[in-house]
């Protein structure tokens, strides 16, 4: 037996398998093509996303802790200026949150309550921005998937249609195995669509529950100063959150 005869064997293996699987992910014709091609976009978009999201969603860069005691400091000693200021050196939800309030503050603690709402349902939806991209990938793709296998599935009972039944059952299964690729694909790039969705959404609610209360808690040193606003015991500092 010649000694190059394993690398030989294992190359040309290694070459039929790749031959097979291009030959099955691109076997439905044009319209099973370009179902592909848009499956991988989106596998490679929905990649992107999950990725820029986990970097982009850290707790301790959008709701900064040290960010809030210092504005809260400063609200306490009146320094309105230095507080907007020290806001808009860090940017981040939080301290968009922080200077729509300072901005309202001399029109009333009601003013000051209803621009702490506004801007943080206005943070929530934008970081919920680009998170619903991957719902919406999770959703199309499955659909682009099962379009493809119903394509692919006409065109095989097609030929059997054309030859009147003298295609044999082989010839059968060969083009539905061939269709349901597509609807493989949808369903590998969906499910971590989705699961990936679910994390994140979680995380943002996370988030702007905690904003919305930091926002709240720099404030109250300040609130019963402040023209409207009800008289209320507050403690110096936050309560313990459950986890």
């Amino acid at each position: 037996m010649p000694l190059d005869w394993f690398p030989l064997a294992a190359a040309e293996s290694n070459s039929a398998a790749d031959d097979t699987f291009l030959s099955i992910v691109f076997s439905g014709g044009v319209m099973g093509i370009g179902i592909m091609v848009t499956l991988i976009l989106l596998s490679v978009i929905a990649m992107y996303l999950v990725i820029e999201q986990a970097f982009a969603l850290r707790k301790k860069e959008l709701v900064p802790a040290d960010l809030i005691e210092e504005v809260r400091a400063l609200l306490n000693q009146g320094k309105l200026k230095d507080a907007d200021q020290k806001c808009r050196e860090r940017p981040c939800p939080l301290s968009f949150v922080l200077v729509s309030g300072i901005a309202e503050i001399e029109f009333g603690w009601p003013a000051v309550e209803k621009a702490l709402e506004d801007s943080t349902a206005e943070q929530a939806a934008r970081l919920y921005r680009k998170l619903e991209y991957l719902s919406v990938i999770g959703n199309i793709a499955p659909m682009l998937g099962l379009l493809g296998t119903v394509a692919g599935m006409i065109l095989a009972f097609r030929e059997v249609a054309l030859s009147q039944g003298t295609a044999g059952a082989g010839d059968l299964a060969a083009g539905i195995y061939s269709a349901l690729v597509t609807t493989v694909a949808g369903l590998v790039i969906a499910i971590p669509s989705l699961a990936a969705f679910a994390v994140f959404r979680n995380s943002i609610d996370e988030i702007i529950s905690d904003t919305a209360y930091s926002a709240q808690h720099v404030f109250s040193s300040v609130r019963r100063r402040i023209p409207g606003a009800t008289p209320v015991i507050r403690p110096s500092a936050p309560p313990p959150r459950a986890n």
